[in-house]
């Protein structure tokens, strides 16, 4: 795949991060991490050898094709930069290792609004507002915010399908049986996979967890699922029904990652997520710097 096409470019020694800097998460595929002197270095498929400065990085992001030695585990987690196993382009999220010294503000954070119903509460109704933005949400509970979100994502799909005359019966969509769904509710489910990919990589290399939600309950991911309703109008839903159009009713996954990729480095979504999550979280902080 070209680079251009690429949501998160293949390093090289341009690219990496400078010692004054810090970087959230730095993606790698298709390579050896290991370890040489004590430093950590990252030998890709061409042989070329670069010195990675874990030391200035929240986050390694492991893509295909690349192994890990022991050794270098030892030295990354020593220098409290986190390791993540995803897909190509983080486009899904298979797991994460957790850093026994790691920073824990920003968990704290989480644990401390989520776990204060006032305060939850506030953090839900900031979500709602971005898609509310004309409502008075003040005095809302949360299960009206809830029915609000249903009734408008069921009359976005209606009106996305009559914008781009694409047929559409209802979301439906049955775990391990993607090809009895209809071609749009394919594209739904890959391009809501690949989102949740994403911010599970964010969530986890901003010391953040998925598991501590605002809105969602009874799931795996509740935090996950409340960030990706932020951006799902614009990443999965609009983009589901133009592909359906565009494909005539065929599911082209090549086609699909693509249209996705585009959108999502036109909206610098890594940065956007990053943002979003901190004013989230942090109000006050974020209130400040605005001022």
């Amino acid at each position: 795949m070209a680079d251009g096409q690429r949501l998160l470019l293949k390093i090289t020694r341009e690219t990496l991060p400078q010692v004054k800097d810090r970087y959230p998460f730095l993606y790698l595929e298709r390579g050896r991490l290991e370890v040489d002197d004590s430093s950590v270095k990252w030998i890709d498929a061409t042989g070329q050898v670069l010195p990675l400065p874990v030391a200035t990085l929240n986050c390694l992001m492991l893509g295909p094709g690349t192994s890990v030695t022991h050794e270098a585990v030892k030295t990354t987690v020593a220098a409290n930069c986190s390791l993540s196993w995803v897909g190509e382009d983080c486009l899904l999220f298979y797991a994460a290792g957790h850093l026994p010294t790691a920073d824990s503000r920003n968990l704290k954070q989480q644990i401390a609004l989520a776990s204060t119903p006032a305060a939850s509460l506030e953090v839900a109704r900031a979500m709602y507002a971005t898609r509310f933005p004309d409502a008075d949400l003040q005095g809302k509970t949360l299960k009206e915010m809830m029915g609000m979100e249903g009734y408008r994502v069921k009359q976005l799909y209606q009106a996305k399908a009559e914008e781009y005359q694409v047929g559409w019966a209802g979301r439906n969509f049955t775990p391990g049986n993607f090809q009895l769904s209809d071609v749009t509710n394919q594209i739904l489910t890959a391009t809501n996979a690949a989102l949740y990919g994403i911010l599970c990589a964010v969530v986890h290399s901003m010391g953040y967890s998925p598991h501590i939600g605002f809105i969602h309950s009874g799931s795996p991911l509740p935090f996950i699922y409340d960030m990706a309703d932020l951006y799902k109008e614009y990443l999965c839903i609009d983009l589901a029904f133009q592909q359906t159009s565009d494909l005539a009713g065929r599911y082209d996954r090549a086609k699909v990652s693509a249209a996705f990729r585009e959108r999502a480095l036109e909206m610098d979504l890594l940065a956007v997520v990053s943002r979003d999550i901190t004013t989230l979280l942090w109000p006050d902080n974020a209130r400040r710097r605005r001022k």
